[in-house]
């Protein structure tokens, strides 16, 4: 497979530490990548409700799914020669879905086999919620407490992990080390 055609997911809990190291790794890798920017933040902040009502999850994970393919097949159409690096992928909002996982495929009339076929590989950034570190950075978008970003995470890593080219990367004290464990894994898969 051309390097040019590999989409990677960078996904993971609440304060994984993904957009962080996405802009890290895109600097690391240069021109051969383009990023695919995280589409609940760019609807959030955009003025997009963000309610915890049933219809109103659902109404916002259908446009987050749709919004999200959109911008990949827009940055391929733009960059096919390279690396698309998502901030998060389709798949995450099943995480966030209000009647399970099965439910979320259901409605968007789609298999999780099929979906995970979008993607060559992912990285899964373990939260530092885990590891009992506040993930609160001033983010008005973020407003899961460490409670809440440790059920997702173990959610998102349980959907993900069925992926046959997942790539775990656990919290680490030092974010350096955990962004270099990703840079390895992204080269390794593209080598």
């Amino acid at each position: 497979m051309n390097n040019g055609s590999h989409r990677i997911v960078l996904t993971g809990g609440p304060g994984g530490g993904k957009t962080t190291a996405l802009d890290l790794i895109r600097r690391e890798l240069g021109e051969r990548v383009a990023v695919v920017p995280e589409t609940a933040t760019i609807l959030f902040s955009g003025g997009f409700p963000r309610r915890h009502e049933k219809e109103a999850c659902e109404l916002a994970q259908k446009s987050i799914f749709h919004v999200q393919r959109n911008m990949e097949d827009i940055q391929r159409s733009l960059y096919p020669d390279r690396v698309l690096l998502c901030d998060r992928g389709t798949i995450d909002g099943a995480a966030y879905w209000p009647n399970g996982v099965e439910d979320f495929f259901t409605s968007q009339n789609m298999t999780m086999k099929e979906e995970f076929k979008r993607y060559d590989a992912v990285i899964f950034f373990e939260s530092a919620a885990v590891g009992n570190f506040a993930i609160d950075n001033g983010n008005p978008i973020r407003t899961e407490s460490n409670k809440q970003a440790i059920e997702l995470d173990t959610r998102l890593r349980e959907l993900w992990a069925q992926h046959p080219h997942f790539v775990y990367v656990p919290h680490q004290e030092s974010f350096f080390a955990k962004i270099k464990n990703a840079v390895e894994a992204i080269q390794k898969i593209l080598a």
